[in-house]
Parts: structure tokens; C-alpha cells; sequence
């Protein structure tokens, strides 16, 4: 039986993992396959961590979306992939991977996953995360301060110079592709439920 695919989009700090957590808590974390799309950032490994510091780590470009695809399609067949996984604080991904089993439900999570046709074609229900950019700065801010050991001075002007700017062209548009639309991301339990309700008529 092929697995439910389910992709979860929206700004960074919207609330995506809040609403991931909701849905895999609903079904059993077991039954799950989890694909981040922020683990498929693509190496760089011939540039110095100078370097990749530089880069606009918010464009679809810097992304391997081509092989979250592949292992989207693996999993969709019943076939363990190897996650890639990434390491924030020096911009690069690690020589590890990480096995993911075939599950009965595959959540794919990012804020750019809507903007890729060939990712879209492979979701059987999109979501999209919506929340204001005040709320959602606040929370990026302390997420890459506390869990990612950056600086504050780098986060604010990735923030201005990239983050900003690439929600605008990309991000806020593919919004138009969601099947779902949450607001307040996590608070917002109403539509959560519905959500929980859907995946759970959809795996009968």
C-alpha cells in the first residue's frame, strides 16, 4: 500500500515543527517517516566556512531538493533511504547519514518545499504554516542562537539580507499551492485537528 505523503511548508519560525509533532504524536511516531528539507543543504565542501557563511542559504538553489525527491520516491516504494545530515554551526553536511524506514505516512518539512514542481507532484496533501514575520523573526532568533550556536549580529543580517527577501519571492507565493492553510502555526488547534482528522480518514 503506498504510504500517505504529506508536506508541511511555511516561513522559518511559522511553526512547522509544532504542527509535525501534532500530526506524528496523532498517528504514532512509529508509523512515520520524517524527511526535513533543511538536512538536504548541499555541501559546498570546496568552499571555507568563510565562504559558506557568504552564501544565501534561503534560495531554492541551495538545496538538494533533486535528491529528497529521489528518496521521496524510494520511500513512496516501500525502500529505506540514507537522510543526509546536516551541521548548522559550520554550514556543511556531515560524512553520516541516517536511515529512514518505510512507513505508512512520509512528512516532508521546509519552508521551500511548495516551490518545487517536481516535489508537489509527490505530495498527497500540502500544508502551509502562516504566521506573521514579527512572530516568526522572534523564533528563528532563538533557534539559531540556542540550537545552532550562531551569533546574534550574523543571524539579524542573514535575516535582512536573505531570509527576508527570499520569503518574499518564494516562499509567501507557493503559499497558493497549499492544500491547507494554518494560521498561528501551532496554536491554532482547530485546524490542527483537522488536519489529524484527514490523515487519519486517509489511512482508513
Amino acid at each position: 500500500m503506498k504510504p500517505l505523503t504529506i508536506g508541511v511548508a511555511g516561513g522559518s519560525g511559522s511553526g512547522k515543527s509544532t504542527v509535525v509533532a501534532a500530526l506524528m504524536e496523532a498517528v504514532g511516531p512509529e508509523n512515520v517517516a520524517l524527511l526535513p528539507h533543511d538536512a538536504y543543504y548541499r555541501p559546498y565542501s570546496d568552499l571555507s566556512i568563510d565562504e559558506r557563511r557568504m552564501l544565501n542559504w534561503d534560495h531554492p538553489d541551495r538545496l538538494d531538493t533533486e535528491l529528497l525527491v529521489e528518496h521521496l520516491s524510494r520511500l513512496a516504494a516501500g525502500q529505506a533511504v540514507e537522510r543526509p545530515v546536516y551541521d548548522f554551526s559550520t554550514y556543511s553536511r556531515l560524512s553520516s547519514a541516517e536511515r529512514v524506514d518505510a512507513r505508512s505516512v512520509v512528512i516532508v518539512d521546509g519552508i521551500l518545499i511548495l516551490v518545487e514542481p517536481a516535489l508537489r507532484e509527490l505530495l498527497d496533501i500540502k500544508v502551509f504554516v502562516d504566521t506573521d514575520s514579527d512572530i516568526r523573526f522572534i523564533r528563528r532568533l532563538r533557534r539559531d542562537i540556542v540550537d545552532r550556536g550562531r551569533e546574534l549580529t550574523s543571524v539579524v543580517e542573514q535575516y535582512l539580507k536573505t531570509v527576508r527577501p527570499m520569503h518574499l519571492d518564494f516562499v509567501e507565493p507557493s503559499k497558493r499551492y497549499a492544500d491547507l492553510i494554518i494560521p498561528e502555526g501551532g496554536y491554532n488547534r482547530v485546524a490542527i485537528e483537522m488536519l489529524v482528522a484527514r490523515v487519519r480518514e486517509s489511512l482508513g
